[in-house]
C-alpha cells in the first residue's frame, strides 16, 4: 500500500465532467466512462489546498503573474527532462487545443497545408480545418511487433510541398501510446527545418512516461528542433486538473517567438487565472510523490488489461503503452465494421471509449480506453467486455 489512495471509487456525478456527460454524448447513462482523457484519481490535495487557501481572499482581482509561477514551470522541467528552459521563453495559453489554434492562426494562412500523423488526437485535424487550412495525413507505419513508427519518405514528400507551411506532433503520441525517440525527433526536425515548417509539438502526456521510458522534448532533440517549434505542455494531464486550463508554451527561436507572443499579448490570451498559477506551483512543488505512485498504480492497470486479454482469448490485441494512461485495443481480428464494433463496446458492453475512426487513418478497428481509474472500475468493465466478446463469438 502507498501513502495515496487510488483505488477509491469517487462519484463524479454533477460534477460537470464532460467524461461523465454521457447522455447528451452517448444518448445513454448505463456507461462505463473510460474515453476522455482525465483520471478517476481525485487531484493531489497540495493543489486543492492551494486553490482553497487563495479563497479565502474576499476579493477576486485581475491577477498579476508572479515569478514564481514562473519559476516552478522551469524548475519542473529541468527536474523531469534535464531541459533548462530560458524564462523569456515560456508564456501562458488558456489550453493547450486553443494554442495550437492560435499558433496555426500566426503561422499560416488559408488554404496552407498542415500536416498530422495519424491515427492521432482528432483535433490536430479539427481545429486547422475548422479555420480555412488543409489538413495533409502522413499516417503512422503499424510494425511487425505491433507498434508504430514514423513515415519518413512520406513526410519528406508532403513536407516539400511549398503550400505545407507546419507539422503539429503528438509528443507522447496519442492515442498509441508511443514514446518517439531522440533520433526520431531529430529526423522529423531537419526535415522540416530545411522545408521551412513550424513544428508544433502537443507533449500534454510528456510526464506520463511508464515502464521505464524517457520523454524527449521535441526541442531537445536536436539544434534545428529548437529553432523551429513551439512546445506545448501543461500539469493537467499528470495531475488531474485540466478544469484549470494551466497551459503553457515553450519557443526557444526569437523571431518565432517574438511572433507568436506578440499575438497572444495583443489579444491578451497570455494572462493565466489565479487557479492556474497557484494550482500549477503546487502540482510541481508539492506533488513529486503523488505523481510517482500514480504512475505505478496507472502501469499495474496496463498489466491487468494485458492479462486479462491474454488469459480470456478476446481476439483484442494491444501493444503496453510507452506513455499515456490510455491504451489502444486492436479489435481488427474480431471481424467487426465500424458500426458493429460500437455496438458491441456501447450496446452490449456498456462501455464508454473513444472508437478508434474518429483518430483518422490507420485507428480504423480499434478502441480507445482510458485505464487512469480505479481498478475495480477497470475489473468490471473488461468483465463486461469479455461477456460482450463470447457473446457475437
Amino acid at each position: 500500500m502507498g501513502k495515496y489512495d487510488f483505488d477509491t471509487i469517487i462519484d463524479r456525478r454533477d460534477s460537470e465532467a464532460i467524461k461523465v456527460n454521457l447522455k447528451e454524448e452517448f444518448g445513454r447513462e448505463d456507461l462505463i466512462p473510460l474515453w476522455v482523457a482525465d483520471m478517476d484519481f481525485a487531484t493531489p490535495e497540495p493543489v486543492l489546498k492551494a486553490l482553497l487557501k487563495k479563497l479565502e481572499h474576499p476579493i477576486l482581482g485581475y491577477p498579476s503573474t508572479k515569478s514564481w509561477f514562473w519559476k516552478s514551470i522551469m524548475d519542473w522541467i529541468r527536474y523531469r527532462h534535464g531541459w533548462e528552459v530560458d524564462r523569456e521563453w515560456l508564456d501562458y495559453v488558456p489550453g493547450i487545443v486553443r494554442g495550437i489554434g492560435f499558433a496555426v492562426d500566426v503561422f499560416t494562412s488559408p488554404g496552407d497545408k498542415i500536416i498530422i500523423q495519424t491515427p492521432v488526437y482528432h483535433p490536430f485535424r479539427l481545429v486547422p480545418e475548422g479555420i480555412g487550412r488543409e489538413v495533409v495525413s502522413n499516417p503512422l507505419k503499424e510494425t511487425p511487433d505491433h507498434r508504430w513508427e514514423m513515415d519518413f519518405d512520406g513526410l519528406e514528400a508532403l513536407a516539400s510541398d511549398p503550400a505545407a507551411k507546419m507539422m503539429i506532433l503528438c509528443n507522447p503520441h496519442n492515442p498509441t501510446g508511443t514514446s518517439w525517440s531522440r533520433e526520431t525527433l531529430a529526423h522529423v526536425a531537419e526535415i522540416c527545418s530545411r522545408n521551412g515548417l513550424v513544428v508544433i509539438s502537443d507533449e500534454i502526456h510528456s510526464d506520463i512516461v511508464l515502464f521505464g521510458h524517457k520523454h524527449t522534448p521535441f526541442a531537445m532533440a536536436s539544434p534545428e528542433a529548437a529553432s523551429c517549434s513551439i512546445t506545448f505542455a501543461s500539469p493537467s494531464k499528470t495531475f488531474n486538473m485540466p478544469g484549470l486550463c494551466s497551459s503553457y508554451a515553450i519557443v526557444p527561436d526569437p523571431a518565432i517567438r517574438k511572433r507568436f507572443f506578440s499575438y497572444l499579448e495583443a489579444l491578451e490570451i497570455d494572462y493565466p487565472t489565479v487557479f492556474a498559477t497557484h494550482g500549477t506551483r503546487a502540482a510541481f512543488e508539492e506533488c513529486r510523490d503523488w505523481r510517482e505512485e500514480m504512475l505505478s498504480y496507472v502501469e499495474a492497470n496496463v498489466l491487468y488489461v494485458e492479462d486479462f486479454l491474454k488469459k480470456n482469448d478476446l481476439g483484442i490485441r494491444f501493444t503496453r503503452p510507452e506513455a499515456t494512461y490510455l491504451v489502444w485495443l486492436d479489435c481488427r481480428r474480431l471481424g467487426l465494421d465500424h458500426e458493429g464494433l460500437v455496438d458491441l463496446f456501447e450496446d452490449k458492453a456498456h462501455l464508454a471509449l473513444n472508437d478508434g475512426e474518429m483518430f483518422g487513418a490507420g485507428g480504423e478497428g480499434h478502441m480507445r480506453l482510458n485505464v487512469a481509474t480505479p481498478r475495480p472500475v477497470l475489473e468490471r468493465a473488461m468483465e463486461n467486455l469479455a461477456k460482450a466478446v463470447r457473446s457475437v463469438s
